[in-house]
């Protein structure tokens, strides 16, 4: 059992930090995830009986460690939903590189690929079937990111990561496209480290409005300690 971080509740939204290994959403393994995680803590905080409401607005991958915001309404799913789909939520990322990127300061606009493939139910179908299925679900879409170089030693640096797209995995390809992989993302070509549930990508910072009101809430966490080894 994990002891979960919540950084910030009001009567619509939670927020908790993720942390490497764990799922956004449960699935078919079983293994721990972060929304079975929140309705355990809103059950026992407030003595609730039944089912509880957590609504899923956004997701981090397995890897990857950092604040995910919640929605304890359907008000609040509403609201965080609209300024996801509207990209006026800020996030901000940090993550430890392998080498040093070319600019300090730069913006990647490109078109990257999705495909959006899952096993289960495909074990009857033909080579051709399936491979019709793989091109349906094959997506090309324009990932957008704005990037800033916070340290560097030539071997590894520290970079803030600003996504202004949602795409699949968007911030590991685009730091593979500029050959400077993810410490820990062996998935996309990133150097191995110790720990094997994650990758030194964390969601360090969110900006979003309340359920009710113009109100900005500002978040944000500090670095993991085991990145100072990269960077120091």
């Amino acid at each position: 059992m994990m002891s979960l971080q919540i950084i910030y509740e009001d009567n619509h939204i939670i927020a908790a930090i993720k942390p490497a290994g764990f799922l956004s959403q449960g699935d078919s393994t079983g293994k721990p995830d972060m929304i079975s995680e929140v309705k355990k803590y809103l059950k026992e905080k407030y003595q609730k009986p039944g089912n509880v409401f957590v609504g899923l607005v956004h997701r981090l991958d397995r890897p990857v460690t950092g604040i995910m915001l919640f929605a304890k309404t359907s008000k609040g799913a509403s609201r965080l939903s609209e300024q996801f789909r509207t990209h006026t939520i800020e996030k901000v990322y940090h993550g430890i590189v392998a080498g040093k990127l070319p600019q300090d300061k730069g913006s990647i606009k490109e078109k990257i690929n999705k495909i959006a493939f899952f096993a289960k139910g495909f074990q009857k179908k033909s080579d051709e079937e399936l491979l019709a299925e793989i091109k349906k679900a094959t997506t090309t879409r324009t990932a957008e990111l704005e990037y800033e170089v916070i340290k560097s030693n030539g071997k590894y640096s520290l970079v803030k990561l600003m996504p202004k797209t949602g795409r699949f995995h968007q911030i590991r390809i685009q730091m593979s496209n500029l050959e400077c992989p993810i410490v820990g993302d062996t998935k996309y070509g990133g150097p191995a480290w110790d720990n094997k549930q994650a990758i030194a990508l964390q969601a360090s910072e969110i900006t979003f409005k309340k359920a009710t009101s113009d109100e900005v809430v500002h978040l944000a966490i500090d670095l993991p300690k085991e990145w100072n080894q990269y960077i120091a």
